[in-house]
This record gives structure tokens, C-alpha cells and sequence, in this order.
């Protein structure tokens, strides 16, 4: 299985193929339905977006409150098509990778395939496990959406499969021949 260290090149990015098993470690981000909708927002007002979405990763997650002496609680994957709407806009202005579950609609293959971006995929049903990937939970922005809130976590190892890679090759596409 192949070890990444996140931010990812994207010569590292273009290596990879759909299918491929991969541990991810470094910073990524976490942002749902509510927390896509007003980053949107921010970028058709032309206000800052509360992180620097150039080179980060998103993982679609919720995740359940942290037991004392954890992290966090369960956070396993949430289906990533509800994110489609928003995906595109954020891969052009630099976000280079997603990690969630499910199928993507076609504007997201484009523009993964255009900005050489990647969708890598986990399990879902195996939050609790997955949490003891994270290693770090910083809270960045709104607040108010609680479990669904944008933060900024450390991963060690966190196990996926690459979904789409930089060619616009898609797993499910793959498990379907």
C-alpha cells in the first residue's frame, strides 16, 4: 500500500490510479452539505474562505463528539455526491483532493481530470476505526454547524482507495466491467 504525505505534487497526484489502496497522512479539512454551501457563498461575494483551499483535501465527514481522551469521536465518510454542487469551484481554485463515498457526477470527473485533482474513497460504516487514524482536531470555521463544522484535522495512515484519479478514471466505473 502506498504511503502519502499530504499536500500532494501534482506529478505525485498524476502517479496514481483508481483502484489503488493508499494511507494518507498530513492536514486535511472537513466540510459537509452546510459548510459547502456557505463557502460558496463567501466565494460569490469575494470574501476569504476560512482556510487556504489551494492543495487542501476535504473529507466529507461528520464526525461524532470525542469520548474523554479522544480526539474526536466516529468519523467515518458521508456520500460525496451531496457535495457535487460546490466540488467543481473549489477544485478550480486549487483544492486538489476529496475523501468521502459514492459516485460523482460528471462536472466533478471534468474538472478533477482538468486540475488534476483526485478523489480518493474510504469505508464508510467504519468511522470508528477511521477516527483512530486522527491524530489532530482544530475547529477553523462555523461553529454554529456543530459536528459539521470546517476543522482542520491531522491524519496518520488513514486508509482509502484512489476513486478518481487525475485521467478521470473512476473505481465504481471499474467495479462495473
Amino acid at each position: 500500500m502506498k504511503k502519502l504525505m499530504l499536500p500532494l505534487s501534482e506529478e505525485e497526484r498524476c502517479s496514481l490510479r483508481a483502484g489503488e489502496p493508499v494511507l494518507l497522512s498530513g492536514d486535511i479539512y472537513t466540510a459537509r452539505d452546510a459548510a459547502h454551501k456557505r463557502l460558496h457563498e463567501l466565494i460569490q461575494r469575494g470574501e476569504p474562505l476560512p482556510f487556504d483551499i489551494h492543495d487542501a483535501v476535504i473529507y466529507y465527514v461528520g464526525p461524532t463528539p470525542a469520548k474523554p481522551g479522544q480526539v474526536i469521536g466516529s468519523a467515518g465518510p458521508t456520500t460525496s455526491s451531496r457535495m457535487d454542487p460546490y466540488t467543481p469551484e473549489l477544485i478550480g481554485l486549487g483544492m486538489q483532493g476529496m475523501i468521502g463515498k459514492g459516485r460523482r457526477n460528471k462536472e466533478v470527473i471534468d474538472a478533477v481530470r482538468k486540475h488534476k485533482a483526485v478523489y480518493f474513497v474510504t469505508v464508510g460504516g467504519a468511522g470508528a476505526l477511521l477516527s483512530e487514524c486522527i491524530v489532530d482536531r482544530t475547529e477553523i470555521a462555523f461553529s454554529d454547524l456543530l459536528s459539521e463544522a470546517v476543522t482542520k484535522l491531522t491524519v496518520r495512515d488513514l486508509p482509502c482507495f484512489v476513486g478518481i484519479d487525475c485521467e478521470g478514471n473512476d473505481i465504481y466505473d471499474m467495479q462495473e466491467q
